[in-house]
């Protein structure tokens, strides 16, 4: 089923940026109304998920209801066999320039305790698809957050990240304190955390936060691009390197490298296993049936 979105939509150019959809209210094929975000498929098999914030005003800020659109869209492409790999993007000027802050200042302690605020937030993290954020401009506290959870971070030669809660008076609270940590170290992370500076694109590769910086205008389409790479790759394998790697950020060397070992015996029973190693010994390209 296509998650083109095709509902009274509009294809606008830019001269900075590929055609995007646009609709005042989004009806994809799938059935599910998007007012916050644009959904559809990308790839020149159809096969790379495609999600864009679409708050334009608001610089992508990330409101409740576009978490909870998000995690519809995230569902849809987990379910959807022809989908290997998910794109998440902003637009030029934003990736998400932080959680709303009008929705959240007037919260209490115990709204957000019994509640369990935020913690929705995460299902970009458990998707088992690789994710893929493509971020330009602002990624900026709950932005940056977000592209953390994702698997991949590719960055625009403009775009800059930052976890500034400090200067709001309050801290991180979707994983901004741990995922930026473990990325960058905990000298950089803590002076981020404590002053709310910004680190630019390449900063942001230096310190190994990001994998690639590309030009604005051709930062989407080579996240899609690795998007196709991964896609055209085994996905029940893909899963299995994902899971693997994630691992090591929660593992000791020793528990991870014995689930290592496991995920790869597990390799060998499946068909894509075999189909691999055959195309290789046949030298031929390798025929994947995701199972």
């Amino acid at each position: 089923m296509s998650f083109v979105c095709r509902s009274a939509a509009l294809l606008l150019k830019s001269s900075r940026a590929a055609p995007v959809l646009v609709s005042a209210a989004r009806l994809c094929s799938s059935g599910a109304h998007y007012e916050y975000i644009l959904v559809e498929k990308r790839g020149e098999k159809k096969n790379v998920g495609f999600i864009q914030l679409n708050r334009p005003k608001a610089l992508n800020a990330l409101c409740d209801g576009l978490i909870k659109e998000l995690g519809q869209a995230l569902d849809g492409f987990e379910a959807d066999g022809e989908v290997g790999a998910i794109v998440i993007t902003g637009s030029d000027r934003a990736f998400a320039a932080g959680a709303d802050i009008k929705e959240m200042q007037n919260r209490t302690f115990q709204e957000n305790y019994s509640q369990n605020f935020l913690a929705t937030w995460n299902r970009v993290s458990t998707v088992k698809k690789p994710v893929i954020a493509a971020v330009n401009g602002f990624a900026l506290g709950g932005g940056c957050e977000l592209a953390m959870m994702c698997d991949i971070i590719y960055a625009g030669e403009k775009a800059q990240f930052a976890q500034p809660e400090i200067l709001l008076g309050t801290i991180p609270g979707a994983g901004g304190t741990q995922r930026l940590t473990r990325a960058v170290g905990k000298s950089l992370a803590m002076e981020m955390v404590l002053t709310g500076d910004k680190i630019n694109a390449q900063e942001a590769k230096q310190s190994g936060l990001v994998s690639r910086v590309y030009p604005v205008d051709q930062l989407v389409s080579e996240a899609v691009k690795c998007g196709e790479k991964i896609a055209a790759n085994s996905k029940l394998v893909s899963a299995m390197a994902k899971e693997a790697v994630n691992a090591a950020f929660e593992l000791t060397l020793a528990e991870g490298s014995r689930l290592e070992k496991s995920l790869f015996y597990a390799t060998f029973a499946t068909d894509d296993r075999k189909e691999g190693m055959t195309a290789f010994v046949e030298k031929r390209k390798a025929s994947f049936q995701d199972k």
